[in-house]
């Protein structure tokens, strides 16, 4: 199995059995060991995985950190549990507090077994930020969070690519949180923000509590309007998929999937200085996802190989295409310029063209 499958395979245990997991060596066994397991740490090896770490230069005598993980001979992840009915806060941070500066570490996890909370020093350096990074409930796994879980594993582990990606996940967590409070709770400077040119006359308190309900009201059904059209959409292709053109039933179906439409969003912003939207087309096959120049297979931009576990992205700034490894949609940026550069000699072709006609 790969990363994903064990990773599902512990949400289904979270889920089914957490009732037999109340006690902190029951959890990890059931989970903890399991989770590092499925990044392809190898659990049994004590030099790989230390179970119940302690460092002298700490100061407090006997204090220990549930387990540290070593990568190329060095510490890097501390690893602290807590039983599954712990509400994970702060407080729980000391232990991991002090290892984190007195040690390699770059990263520190705090879990309940089905809490994870991922810390690491954005604010100042070889000091353990208070607030995480990443924050998932175990029994809860989206797609794009096993990408971001996928950086930890063994295999792939890079302290600055996972760097970049907290930075940016720190800051968009909080926003989502955020965005979720003014939803649940609207308050009255963005009530009066959305309402100001529907009601002529003076924002009193009374016109603030009719307009309130009616904002929580229409955040609502924006979400819920947003995920029916998602959902009619993936059904009306499914259903062409299944239709030929000739209306005979096709053995395959061609699903375009959500991280294929979000990866050619990408693309097309990264080029979109160069070349205007509706030129760049997407046009989904059954072992790739084109993003064309003109809808025209002679000028493809990218390819996003998107149908099996790992991903990758076809460039063709070169001689042919290239296929590039990359975890998450957000790499897709690190490869901007190339994109560019392909995007740049569809353009010049394009304006060397009419002088060619003349």
């Amino acid at each position: 199995m790969g990363v994903e499958e064990k990773l599902r395979v512990l949400a289904d245990r979270i889920k089914t059995h957490s009732s037999a997991m109340l006690t902190e060596e029951a959890l990890k066994t059931a989970i903890v060991l399991p989770f590092l397991a499925a990044l392809d740490y190898d659990v049994f090896n004590p030099d790989e995985v230390i179970p119940e770490f302690c460092a002298d230069a700490v100061g407090k005598k006997g204090e220990k950190v549930d387990y540290a993980i070593k990568i190329d001979g060095e510490i890097r992840i501390l690893v602290e549990c807590k039983p599954i009915t712990t509400v994970l806060d702060r407080v729980h941070l000391a232990q991991l507090y002090r290892y984190f500066s007195v040690t390699n570490a770059k990263f520190a996890i705090l879990t309940n077994g089905r809490a994870f909370h991922f810390h690491t020093d954005l604010v100042a350096p070889n000091k353990l930020d208070d607030r995480p990074f990443l924050t998932f409930d175990l029994s809860d796994l989206q797609g794009q969070l096993i990408s971001e879980l996928k950086k930890f594993a063994k295999a792939d582990f890079n302290v600055d690519g996972i760097l970049q990606s907290a930075h940016r996940l720190k800051y968009t967590s909080a926003i989502k949180k955020e965005i979720g409070n003014v939803m649940e709770n609207p308050p009255e400077d963005f009530v009066r923000l959305v309402t100001v040119g529907l009601y002529q006359g003076r924002f009193t308190g009374q016109v603030k509590e009719q307009f309130t309900p009616m904002v929580k009201a229409a955040f609502r059904e924006i979400v819920r309007e947003s995920v029916q059209s998602r959902l009619s959409t993936a059904l009306a292709e499914t259903e062409v998929s299944e239709i030929g053109a000739d209306g005979i039933g096709t053995e395959e179906e061609v699903i375009t999937t959500e991280d294929e439409r979000e990866g050619f969003m990408v693309v097309r912003a990264i080029v979109r200085d160069l070349l205007k939207p509706a030129r760049v087309i997407m046009r989904d096959q059954k072992s790739y996802c084109g993003i064309l120049v003109d809808n025209n297979n002679r000028k493809p931009l990218a390819r996003l190989w998107f149908n099996r576990t790992v991903k990758y992205l076809g460039l063709f700034d070169g001689e042919k295409e290239e296929k590039v490894k990359i975890d998450s949609l957000d790499e897709i940026y690190d490869y901007a310029e190339r994109l560019r550069a392909t995007a740049k000699e569809y353009l010049a072709v394009a304006i060397a063209a009419p002088s060619v006609a003349s």
